[in-house]
């Protein structure tokens, strides 16, 4: 049975920490776009998808649920970078699209979020970054 006694106890609030200082570090690369993570990567769900995804397929593929989605949307559509349309298929359900403004914001923003990534990263030397995969899948195989 592994001691998790006094020599561990403060890995686990080093490892929050360290998840917000790189949750913070990439923001921060977003905001001359005006971007979040979330909605950076709600971008790239409807970049990937030419017709549009309803808003209930986009929350499964952000692991949300859809009234977080809606919020979203309304803000990204607010700021022009995706908008609304009766899908295709089904005229009473409503798709969210990315706008051309919202592929090239997605474009340069999600060079700017590698960019701080690999700035983050580069802290470590590659065999670190190794091990650290290796450990950060152990700790979250199961989750």
């Amino acid at each position: 049975m592994n001691d998790c006694g006094p020599a561990s106890s403060g890995l686990l609030p080093l490892l929050l920490r360290a998840g917000t200082a790189v949750q913070e570090h990439l923001e921060a690369s977003l905001g001359p776009w005006g971007l979040s993570l979330a909605k950076l990567r709600a971008l790239q769900q409807l970049a990937a998808a030419p017709q549009g995804l309803p808003l209930g397929h986009l929350a499964e593929r952000l692991c949300c649920v859809k009234s977080n989605v809606t919020q979203l949307v309304d803000r990204l559509e607010a700021d022009g970078l995706v908008r609304r349309v009766p899908s295709p298929a089904d005229r009473r359900c409503v798709v969210a699209v990315i706008t051309p403004a919202g592929r090239e914001s997605f474009g340069r923003a999600g060079a700017a979020r590698e960019h701080a990534e690999r700035e983050m990263l580069e802290r470590l030397s590659a065999p670190d970054r190794d091990r650290l995969v290796e450990i950060l899948a152990r700790l979250t195989a199961g989750a």
